[in-house]
């Protein structure tokens, strides 16, 4: 069971015992910086976190890279500044530690386009099956697979498989057909998709490689098919990054969540970002659930230590053994 307080942010609002948010930015990152110490947190960004959570951060990065961080750290406790199954990650890897999310609706679609108890009913009509699970998935699901997997690493893995395995997929089907067109193995995919890698325009892309001929593509691997065959380089969040790093070129068009290309400008001032528009032209190309985390929620999570992952033992041990041979085969 994974247990989550819903109520802090009405409970905190209506308790007028409670001290009130520092209203200026300067007050705020001066509260946070004093509770970071007080409370020997560690505060860890994703990449899809708006700029002013990134720059508050210990570590940046994608989200198993940032668990595995925070585990080596001798922090009391994590701030899991992304959405909860990250957060339910860290608490895996960190069972000692205290792990926070600021906003508990911070939730995953990708995730929640996978439920337990659908998932386990898929595994019974496929008994014969090796199970690989995106690590995008809830602790319920890990604990179901044989191993799991992250965009950086899946095409490795599914090619060290025994031929002879037949193979299940989950829980996004985008990754999972370009990781069967990259590996040459059949899956058979759960049919899942995160909201934001569904909503580019390939008209818009289209435009914007017309408009900017020299500009290199650069996308996600849970991009759909069309839009993948128009990129140059596709990879894990954090390997575009490392792609614009040492590409040649000096624009690029990102089709991944730009929360990405604040770090890319950071590190490449003298580089140009594009980013693709959604369908009709909106911004849903910007996750909703990771920019539900702010400063103030930050800071309310560190000052009341709420709200707080919690996981049973027996389901964080199973969900642990996944990862554990993710790790080993990985090596």
């Amino acid at each position: 069971m994974i247990l989550l307080n819903r109520t802090l942010i009405s409970a905190v609002s209506a308790d007028k015992t409670v001290s009130p948010v520092p209203r200026k930015r300067e007050e705020l990152l001066d509260a946070i910086s004093i509770l970071r110490r007080e409370r020997n947190a560690v505060i860890l960004a994703h990449y899809y976190q708006d700029p002013e959570i990134q720059d508050l951060a210990d570590f940046i990065g994608d989200s198993l890279e940032l668990s595995r961080k925070a585990s080596n750290t001798d922090a009391d406790s994590i701030v899991f500044c992304g959405v909860h199954f990250m957060a339910e990650t860290a608490k895996i890897l960190s069972p000692s530690k205290a792990v926070l999310l600021p906003d508990v609706e911070a939730g995953c679609t990708l995730a929640d386009d996978c439920p337990p108890d659908e998932f386990r009913k898929f595994r019974e009509r496929h008994p014969d099956h090796f199970v690989v699970s995106y690590i995008n998935c809830s602790a319920e699901v890990k604990a179901q697979s044989d191993l799991i997997c992250t965009s950086s690493n899946a095409v490795e893995l599914i090619k060290k498989l025994p031929n002879e395995y037949s193979i299940i997929f989950a829980p996004d089907q985008n990754l999972g057909k370009w990781v069967q067109r990259q590996s040459g193995r059949k899956l058979t995919l759960w049919p899942g998709s995160c909201i934001v890698h569904e909503t580019f325009s390939e008209e818009a892309l289209l435009k914007l490689k017309l408009q900017y001929p020299t500009a290199e593509v650069i996308a996600h691997p849970e991009c759909q098919s069309n839009l993948l065959a128009h990129s140059d380089y596709i990879g894990s969040t954090s390997k575009l990054l490392k792609r614009a790093e040492l590409s040649r070129a000096n624009s690029f068009i990102v089709l991944t969540e730009p929360g990405i290309i604040h770090q890319m400008k950071l590190s490449m001032p003298d580089k140009t970002f594009y980013e693709v528009p959604g369908l009709d032209g909106c911004s849903c190309n910007s996750c909703p659930y990771m920019r539900l985390n702010t400063l103030e929620k930050v800071y309310a999570s560190l000052k009341y230590m709420k709200p707080q992952i919690h996981l049973d033992e027996p389901l964080r041990i199973r969900a642990l053994q996944p990862i554990k041979l993710m790790l080993e085969m990985s090596s």
